[in-house]
């Protein structure tokens, strides 16, 4: 049976249950709102984490390079929330801050159930996610939490998207959950539980202001694969939300987390990448959802 550690965050037990996090009403990046966090960067850390990765040398990846990026140039050890899917990204993006020294706690947001959807589990299989993220934490030693924000994904992402497809406009689901769900209802979530940062495994990189210039602005960059590069989907962000975050993989190509997995002997080192939207359903989503209206008024 999948083993789900809840112990260590009491005020999240409730978001173990299914229901609403939030009230229903339009989620909007100005309820966001910036509270006081430990600085990462330093002039040290910033040149560390623009300067080039270091040659490969056969499978070996230098991953004293990427620890020392994570590590933040010796700073205080910082507390971050770090979403996991299950998948080898999330799993490496984890794995470099823990062995970096930062207290870090792994979140598996569970945001698609509808019963409606008979096809569903096929299409999504979201238990043999949650069991690869499960071993990954277990090998690493960090306590996984099962946060429910289905409600709050129907409502932010799947309800616009059906609006927009209907009226003729092709929605991004992407760039909705990465601001609203991921970094917008997740962030709400923790924001009084002490988190200094939310981490993730997407292929991103954020220059964070020094502590002697707290009021510029973070900035989103590209990172180093540009194959594989998600800036786009972040794009949406917002400052308050952008100055949370905190993206491993920046600095690293996907073939160097491969084999970054391999080394680090990672449960899902050899698991394939998803593809695609899981929660489409094939035939009864289609049917039910997706007939234009023909109605003329």
């Amino acid at each position: 049976m999948l083993r789900v550690v809840v112990s260590t965050l009491p005020t999240l037990r409730p978001l173990l249950r299914r229901g609403p996090l939030l009230n229903h009403k339009p989620l909007l990046r100005s309820r966001l709102q910036p509270w006081p966090f430990r600085a990462l960067s330093s002039p040290a850390a910033a040149a560390a984490a623009s300067a080039p990765s270091a040659s490969v040398k056969g499978e070996d990846v230098a991953l004293e390079e990427h620890l020392t990026r994570c590590a933040a140039a010796g700073r205080a050890p910082l507390r971050v929330a770090v979403l996991v899917s299950g998948g080898v990204d999330s799993s490496v993006a984890l794995r470099l801050l823990h062995a970096a020294g930062h207290h870090c706690t792994a979140f598996y947001l569970k945001i698609w159930f509808q019963e409606d959807f008979r096809n569903f589990w096929s299409e999504c299989p979201w238990d043999e996610d949650l069991k690869y993220a499960q071993a990954v934490c277990d090998k690493i030693d960090v306590p996984l939490e099962v946060v429910h924000l289905s409600d709050e994904y129907w409502n932010y992402v799947v309800s616009h998207m059906i609006n927009e497809y209907r009226c003729g406009r092709t929605p991004n689901p992407d760039v909705l959950c990465n601001t609203r769900i991921k970094f917008g209802a997740f962030l709400e979530a923790i924001e009084n539980l002490g988190f200094d940062y939310i981490a993730s495994g997407h292929y991103a990189h954020v220059v964070h202001p020094s502590t002697e210039n707290t009021e510029a602005p973070s900035i989103l960059q590209l990172s180093k694969d540009k194959v594989k590069d998600q800036t786009y989907f972040l794009s949406h962000l917002s400052q308050p939300q952008l100055r949370r975050l905190l993206f491993p993989l920046g600095c690293i190509t996907k073939d160097e987390v491969r084999r970054l997995a391999t080394q680090m002997g990672l449960p899902n080192q050899g698991r394939k990448d998803s593809q695609g939207i899981c929660f489409l359903g094939k035939e009864k989503w289609k049917e039910s959802y997706w007939k234009p209206s023909l109605e003329i008024t």
